[in-house]
């Protein structure tokens, strides 16, 4: 079984799958009175031609390191984002474009980090490491299924940093 290591989630080494929803660095705008620094526009949220977006609750159950990879699954008609409710670390799992997956990445997000996944990529399922396994999901809302799985032939396993 193939292993891999789960890195820090950057801007940088996941801008190929989408986008790290944080508030690094210094505020877009200063709003409320000086009260309150907006870090404006962070995702590409993508819903298609016939969809909307729709606010959705996912309670997963957490996972632990080392983490054994099998399914894999991407949504061709939209973008999907995830907010933990929660400031617990989680792992975050993509593969390069294609048909079927490409090359396994992983990536251990820290409390206050979300993700965008753009329109088409492959990504394993929600992984909580820690109860709760809370999140807000901005997704999309059409009348596609806008899910393709994938069971793998040989599962990854992830390892932790």
């Amino acid at each position: 079984m193939q292993t891999i290591q789960a890195l820090p989630l950057t801007a940088a080494a996941f801008a190929p799958f989408g986008d790290v929803l944080d508030c690094s660095g210094a505020p877009d705008k200063i709003i409320n009175a000086g009260m309150c620094g907006r870090f404006h526009d962070r995702a590409t949220l993508d819903f298609g031609p016939e969809g909307r977006a729709g606010l959705n609750i996912f309670s997963a159950e957490p996972r632990s390191l080392p983490y054994t990879l099998d399914l894999l699954e991407h949504h061709p008609d939209g973008s999907q984002a995830f907010i933990p409710m929660h400031q617990n670390p989680w792992l975050v799992i993509t593969a390069d474009a294609g048909d079927t997956p490409g090359k396994i990445h992983a990536f251990l997000a820290e409390p206050g980090q979300a993700i965008n996944f753009h329109r088409g990529t492959w990504h394993g399922v929600l992984t909580p490491l820690h109860a709760p396994g809370l999140f807000a999901v901005l997704d999309r809302i059409g009348n596609t299924t806008n899910l393709v799985e994938h069971r793998m032939e040989e599962p990854v396993l992830i390892t932790g940093p």
